[in-house]
Parts: structure tokens; C-alpha cells; sequence
């Protein structure tokens, strides 16, 4: 049902990249679909929330995922808020302990954070827009001003495209060439084709490092290539599917 890091296993926090597996939901939503944004059955959705909250060990009311749209925002929790109700933002950051805070992707690159010495917690959802617009740094700054030392965070990158199969445009890829020349690494030409191909989860690590995150791990598995475990959103486009399920990585604080 959920993939572990050891390098998150520490005491008193516990985490989980969900994989598609351990749900209720059926057909191109099979089995555990997290998705509000989705066209899912909202009570299989809901059922499929609390089977993750009963994972994290916590109330399934005490799971709290924010509404995304790929900004470089993130929010400091204190308290859980309704499924309902909220706030938009691409990561999430607590000190509060029996809360777990998650993300949803099904490509993007899903990282969770921990500083086990300050005990501060976070999760971020950065596809190439929040990549590029600083949602990691973000998160970095706001465990920072909860009082974590980027020097002492743990960031794990779970289950995101791999850059076999993550095809893009030439202005996409001009669009990182533009923003830094340097970015020009991160794309690669395979043989035989004529549209480059990005390697995001890289470049998600890259700006970690960058930020002086003490520890960045990436667990490299592939959202598209591995159909039996995970929801892929490309998959999904190129299969001219109606929906596609969405994953949760989550993380939490005893």
C-alpha cells in the first residue's frame, strides 16, 4: 500500500508514498484513488482517504491535503481543515504532532521533508511549474521558519516520470534554457527522436541541493513505466482515458 524511505524512518515520525494498491475504487480508478479533483465515486475517494489516515496512524479526520495548482505556495498546518474547505497551495509544512500532511500527484514529483532534531515536517508537489517557480525552496524556507535547519532535512523524491518517458517541446525546454542556460542539462535527445525529453526529478534534486538541504534521496521510480503500482496522468493522455487516479505522499509527526 505504501512505499517507505529509510532514510525517513526515523522515530517519531512516520510517511508513506501510497501507491495505487490497498483502495476501494474500480476501473481506471483502481484501487486507492485520493482524488477530490477527480470524476471517482466521492464516497470510494473518501473510503480511500481514510484507509491512507489509518495508515499514517492518525484520526481520518486528521489528514489534510491542500488544493493544488502548481505554485510556489506552501502553508504552515496547525489543524486539520475539511475536504471541502481547502487552501490553495503546492506544499505543506507542521510541528503538529497526530497530523499528517500529504500531496497528491500522479507524475509530478512528490517530496516529503523531515528535520527529525527540530521535528518539523513537510510535503511538496512540484511538477515543472512549481519545479521551475521555487515550491521546493519554499517549503525549505517555511521549515526554516518553523525553526528546522536546511542543513539537518531529510527530502525524499517518491514515485514521479522518469525522463524516458516524460517527451516534451522545444519551447518547454526553452522555457528552463531562458529562466538558465545551465538547465540545458537536464533534457537529453534520444535516438531516432525529435522532441526532447526532461528529467524532472533531477532537476527537483538539483534545486534542493541548491537550497543546502542537508540530505536529498530519490527513491527513482517511475509513475508512467510502472502501470501495476502507480496513477500516471501521461499514461492516462496518450491512452485518451476519461480521468486518471491520483497518488498521495503524506508524512507525519508521532
Amino acid at each position: 500500500m505504501k512505499i517507505e524511505s529509510p532514510a525517513l524512518a526515523l522515530p517519531g515520525i512516520r510517511h508513506g508514498f501510497f501507491t495505487r494498491h490497498g483502495g476501494v475504487s474500480e476501473g481506471i480508478y483502481g484501487s486507492l484513488n485520493i482524488g477530490l479533483g477527480s470524476r471517482d465515486d466521492p464516497a470510494r475517494v473518501a473510503e480511500n482517504r481514510g484507509r491512507v489516515a489509518d495508515a499514517m496512524e492518525v484520526p481520518r479526520d486528521r489528514l489534510v491535503t491542500p488544493w493544488q495548482s502548481h505554485s510556489a505556495v506552501t502553508l504552515n498546518v496547525e489543524r486539520p481543515w475539511t475536504d471541502d474547505d481547502r487552501p490553495d497551495a503546492d506544499a505543506v509544512v507542521t510541528r503538529v504532532p497526530g497530523l499528517a500532511i500529504g500531496i497528491s500527484t500522479a507524475d509530478c514529483t512528490p517530496v516529503l521533508f523531515a528535520d527529525p532534531d527540530a521535528r518539523i515536517v513537510g510535503a511538496a508537489h512540484a511538477g515543472w511549474r512549481g519545479a521551475l517557480g521555487g515550491v521546493l525552496e519554499s517549503a525549505v524556507d517555511a521549515m526554516e521558519g518553523l525553526g528546522a535547519h536546511r542543513d539537518r532535512i531529510i527530502a525524499v523524491i517518491g514515485p514521479t516520470i522518469s525522463q524516458d518517458n516524460y517527451e516534451v517541446g522545444h519551447d518547454f525546454m526553452q522555457t528552463f534554457i531562458d529562466a538558465d542556460p545551465a538547465n540545458a542539462r537536464w533534457f537529453e535527445m534520444p535516438a531516432g527522436k525529435d522532441r526532447p525529453h526532461f528529467n524532472l526529478p533531477a532537476y527537483a534534486a538539483a534545486r534542493l541541493r541548491s537550497a543546502e538541504v542537508g540530505t536529498v534521496i530519490d527513491l527513482g521510480l517511475c509513475t508512467y513505466g510502472e502501470e501495476d503500482r502507480f496513477f500516471s496522468f501521461r499514461r492516462t493522455t496518450h491512452r485518451e482515458e476519461s480521468d486518471y487516479g491520483r497518488l498521495i505522499s503524506a508524512i507525519a509527526l508521532d
